[in-house]
């Protein structure tokens, strides 16, 4: 896919809208409106790289309560003719089939592959990948069960919908702010996956979420990796003009962005 002039592709993650209270998410979804709004008109792409929520379950006639202004601004972009999509992360990975039908929006559940304007992307949200975490790596299989999907749906939304964001906040809780650590070329986790993909086939960008903390590290001499960091404390993006892939803070902190 060529990218035409004077465009570009966007990639945004980890908005975890919902947390960790009402009104810190409102604001935050309105800055996200007002960045989408911003680039709507040289964006040609824009890939949602998960987590886009807190928590999310779509029941067959229920999706959640919220997020009026962000889902409203997805529609004006799909009507607009801009390509969206979108990976499930490990906080909305029960997806089923709203964003498709309202949206046009198409919904990956692992990492893909991509070419733009000869560039070979692979984009994932990058919980589970690489070596080490095999705990969430067991709890994810459970979770992606359609038997567990199924009995999560028979119970009551007000349930559901409790007992998801209470493990939710928990699971934000533990991990507290050892994600806005960086460990180290041989300690981070997808660093390591990045480069065992590599050993395999070439890739010139590996976009990924997850991790909370905004990376652009240069794999070798033609790829790099770029973690898109959050919209909680970095409101940080990519965008690629068809040659040249930027890293940047909508919000003024390109200094807390890690690059080697």
């Amino acid at each position: 896919m060529p990218l035409p002039d004077n465009k570009k592709i966007y990639f945004l993650s980890d908005f975890h809208l919902g947390a960790p209270d009402h009104a810190s998410s409102l604001e935050r979804e309105k800055i996200i409106v007002q960045f989408l709004d911003e680039i709507k008109k040289d964006a040609a792409e824009i890939f949602l790289v998960g987590d886009m929520f807190d928590f999310w379950y779509e029941y067959r006639r229920v999706v959640p309560k919220g997020y009026v202004r962000l889902l409203g601004k997805l529609g004006e972009l799909s009507d607009a003719g801009i390509s969206m999509h979108f990976f499930v992360g490990n906080h909305d990975m029960w997806m089923r089939d709203y964003f498709q039908k309202e949206f046009n929006i198409p919904v990956y559940y692992g990492p893909r592959e991509f070419e733009r304007n000869g560039k070979k992307i692979l984009i994932g949200h990058g919980d589970g990948l690489g070596p080490g975490d095999h705990g969430y790596k067991r709890l994810k299989k459970v979770f992606r069960n359609p038997v567990a999907k199924w009995l999560f749906g028979i119970l009551p939304p007000r349930m559901g919908m409790g007992l998801a964001n209470y493990m939710s906040r928990r699971s934000r809780a533990q991990t507290g702010t050892t994600e806005e650590v960086f460990f180290g070329e041989d300690k981070e986790w997808l660093i390591i996956y990045c480069k065992e993909v590599l050993k395999e086939k070439n890739i010139d960008f590996f976009v990924l979420g997850h991790r909370h903390l905004p990376i652009d590290f240069r794999l070798n001499d033609t790829s790099r990796y770029i973690n898109l960091g959050d919209w909680i404390n970095y409101f940080t993006y990519a965008a690629l003009d068809g040659e040249k892939m930027e890293l940047r803070s909508y919000k003024g902190k390109d200094n807390k962005i890690i690059r080697n």
